[in-house]
This record gives C-alpha cells, structure tokens and sequence, in this order.
C-alpha cells in the first residue's frame, strides 16, 4: 500500500494506525502547491479532491478521506485492537468520536492555518475549539485514552489534529488532561517511528 501524505498534515493519523497495526506502507509526499509527488505522479490523477490522505490499495484501488482509510486500515489487523469488532456498540462510539473529530476539531482548525482569516472569525473559531475540547478534557481526565484504557484510531486522529495547536501557538494550557494524552500518544513507539518518517521529530 502506498499513503500520500504531507508531514504533520492529518494524513499522520492513518499513517500512526498502519504502524500501529503493523502494516507495511509505501509513503509518498504530496506537494499540494504543484500537485505533484516525490515520486512524480500528478496527485490530482490519484485524487482528484486534491488534498490528502489518499492510500492506493494493492489492486491499484485508492481510498480517500482520513476517517475511512483508518477504519480500512484497522479493519486489516483486527487483533491489534485499534477498532472494536464489526456491528459492536463499541465501534460505533469509536466512529461516532471520529466524526466528532473531523467535524467538530479539524475543520475548526481549518480557518486558523489562513493569514486572511479576519482577527475577529480567529477568535470565534478559537473560542468555539476550546468548547469542544472542555467535552473531551472531561472523558481524559477519567482514562487513558477517549475510549478507556484501549488506543484506538479516534485517539490517532485525536492526536494528529491536536498537534496543530503547537504550530499555531494556541493555548490549550487550560486542558491538562488533553496535554497528557498528548504526551502519551506521542511517547508511543509507532507514533515516533511515524513522526521520525515524516522529519517530524529526530
């Protein structure tokens, strides 16, 4: 399988589950000014979303979107935990947290990484995350990881999109639980090694 990618983007999060779960991957980094990659395919030929994750099967057949390539992925090693068993109660609230991730946190996000963003909608969407985070800084506080003592692929998102608040500088000095977790997944041994593959760390 190869993942196209571009460090630090939320393509990190299925990039941590594969190595979680132990599967082999091909990276390769997306330039997503030119479109191209570092082995020279016209990304926009892989997907035509043009942005990433996006992850070409072995049969030559691509999944885009984050939320659907880490269930995929998980799917692929089931024993290693990541993703509770097809038709659980429990899968569907690792689901229901990973869309609460991608709707609630990462679009969020979106806006803050744009130099036009006016002071005032930069102050909103500030103040409109931290409320979404005071739900999550609750549930941590109690456990682990979002759901219990298991890391989970909601956690890898989790993880992935948080880590943008260093590069903004936003203060999120109010949630320490969050900041905990934050250490934690970051001190797992798939997670640096997928950190270190994306020049993210030494």
């Amino acid at each position: 399988m190869k993942l196209y990618y571009l460090p630090g983007a939320c393509s990190l999060s299925p990039h941590i589950v594969a190595r979680e779960a132990g599967l082999d991957l091909t990276l390769d980094k997306v330039d997503l000014a030119s479109k191209r990659t570092a082995a020279g395919e016209d990304f926009l030929a892989v997907n035509p979303k043009g942005y990433v994750p996006a992850l070409r099967l072995d049969d030559g057949d691509v999944l885009t979107e984050g939320a659907v390539i880490v269930q995929y992925l998980a799917d692929q090693r089931p024993d290693a935990g990541l993703l509770p068993a097809q038709g659980s109660r429990a899968r569907y609230h690792v689901l229901e947290s990973l869309s609460y991730i991608g709707t609630e946190l990462h679009k969020t996000y979106s806006p803050l990484f744009n130099p036009a963003t006016p002071e005032a909608v930069r102050a909103e969407r500030i103040a409109y995350l931290k409320r979404r985070y005071g739900l999550l800084e609750t549930r941590l506080a109690k456990q682990p990881f979002l759901h219990g003592e298991q890391f989970t692929v909601a956690d890898a998102y989790l993880f992935t999109v948080t880590s943008w608040a260093d590069f903004l500088k936003l203060d999120l000095s109010e949630f320490p639980a969050l900041r905990a977790f934050q250490q934690r997944v970051a001190a797992r041994p798939a997670v640096q090694a997928a950190l270190r593959a994306e020049g993210l760390s030494g």
